[in-house]
């Protein structure tokens, strides 16, 4: 244990610091992300992606090319947001949800979402309808995203 490490002084639980540092980690770990998957795309045969697909359906019809990138960005950083601010609520109450310095987080979230919930919704192919490459590249943006997350999450709780 560090120097730095024994001369902290251990902080109270406090939903609303949790929510303010993991809100501004779910947003960084979204730009992250989305550096990540230029480089490694989860989707290489031109299939829409998941906030493209809900910016319509919650439309109830299809949206031109400029409405639908402004609709797809806000869904996509806002469950950013969002699912870093629920983290950060967990961390507060629950360290144990921090594990692997986030990584465990960003597969959990990738399972929730890519694996179970976008299927079920239609908004996204079945697990076993992605090629190795593709589902290999979509866990490995999710790691990144619960990286970055816990990493500023734990950062800016640190100040709050």
């Amino acid at each position: 244990m560090s120097n730095s490490e024994l001369d902290a002084k251990p902080q109270r639980p406090s939903l609303a610091k949790g929510l303010l540092a993991g809100l501004i980690g779910g947003i960084a770990a979204t730009a992250a992300k989305t550096m990540a998957e230029k480089v490694y795309p989860p989707r290489t045969h031109g299939e829409p992606k998941p906030p493209d697909l809900l910016a319509e359906k919650l439309a109830g019809h299809p949206l031109d090319d400029g409405t639908k990138a402004i609709a797809s960005e806000s869904i996509h950083w806002a469950f950013g947001a969002l699912a870093g601010a629920a983290y950060g609520a967990l961390a507060e109450f629950y360290p144990a949800a921090t594990a692997k310095e986030g990584a465990s987080f960003g597969l959990a979230l990738a399972t929730l979402t890519h694996e179970t919930a976008l299927p079920a919704m239609g908004l996204s192919a079945e697990p076993g309808e992605q090629t190795v490459r593709e589902r290999t590249s979509e866990m490995g943006t999710h790691v990144v995203f619960g990286l970055v997350t816990e990493t500023v999450r734990r950062t800016v709780r640190k100040f709050l």
